[in-house]
């Protein structure tokens, strides 16, 4: 499979990009990977890069967002943080990506079964893992459609907890970057959620945010 060029990139709209990510991870669902020469693909972003994604995701090792988008070399800029959270520096990547190298979307990709969101339920405050607990905590608050066992053995509890913390997440980056706010209103990126199912490899994006 061919690699991005800028005039391949700049042919990319912001509907199409998130078009073709769905379209990967449904190759990725039929075990039909695109065909690509990985070497080929090294010499021909040498000079270059030009991702039309930008994916803010966990760095669970089932989630490789390369994988389940099927995606190559040069193709999206992959962010990973225990519980897909925000920091400065990661939303000082999303602002490069888009702004200066021209990504066209941005996903926060969450997951069902998530160690960081168990744990953030679980109050886990362990060393510097109390940090991205914080920052997860707020989420717990926002899901109230369950009352009882609102603790990390409740995978319902927890899946719905990953939902309301891409929602939260995306929140953020809309309040923080005024940068990747101009953008998306003149219509040059979109940014949106989406949830992994560890059980079956699908990515299901998020409506409403």
């Amino acid at each position: 499979m061919w690699t991005h060029t800028k005039e391949s990139q700049d042919k990319i709209t912001p509907q199409l990009a998130l078009q073709y990510l769905k379209e990967g991870n449904l190759r990725f669902l039929g075990n039909l990977k695109a065909q690509r020469n990985l070497l080929k693909q090294v010499n021909a972003t040498s000079e270059g890069q030009f991702p039309f994604a930008t994916i803010l995701s966990c760095i669970d090792s089932r989630t490789s967002a390369e994988l389940i988008f099927d995606q190559g070399l040069g193709d999206i800029f992959s962010i990973r943080i225990a519980g897909n959270i925000l920091n400065n520096d990661i939303l000082g990547s999303m602002e490069y990506a888009c702004s200066i190298a021209n990504s066209k979307v941005v996903v926060v990709l969450g997951h069902t079964k998530c160690g960081a969101i168990i744990g953030a339920c679980n109050s886990i405050m362990l060393g510097h893992i109390a940090g991205i607990t914080k920052k997860i905590e707020p989420a717990i608050l926002r899901e109230v459609t369950i009352v009882d066992d609102r603790t990390g053995s409740n995978m319902e509890f927890v899946n719905r907890v990953s939902i309301q913390n891409v929602m939260l997440t995306i929140s953020q980056v809309r309040a923080q970057s005024p940068v990747l706010v101009d953008l998306e209103q003149q219509g040059k990126i979109l940014i949106v959620g989406g949830i992994y199912n560890i059980d079956t490899g699908e990515v299901t994006f998020i409506d409403g945010v």
